[in-house]
């Protein structure tokens, strides 16, 4: 299942509601920070929807490879997903 905007902000205010009510962080716009907190998640899981979406690139490319050599999809993805993050400087 795909997470909306609209999930992202909820998980982004429980969040930062809990962080408050435990007392582990003090905001005096509690909004302005679940927009902020919203913000930079949306911003990681774009950027990793951008790998996946090079990383079937690059799959796709090289079915023929991997149905003659007999390596599974699942597993080769995982591995070009990861080259790709080390090499953008991604963190998984």
């Amino acid at each position: 299942m795909r997470a909306t905007d609209q999930d992202v902000q909820y998980l982004a205010r429980k969040i930062i509601r809990t962080l408050t009510t435990a007392g582990r962080i003090d905001c005096d716009n509690e909004e302005s920070v679940v927009m902020g907190l919203t913000g930079a998640l949306l911003k990681e899981i774009r950027q990793e929807d951008a790998l996946n979406e090079e990383a079937r690139a690059i799959l796709m490319s090289h079915s023929s490879t991997m149905a003659r050599d007999n390596i599974t999809g699942l597993d080769m993805f995982r591995k070009v997903k990861r080259e790709l993050a080390k090499k953008k400087g991604v963190i998984l």
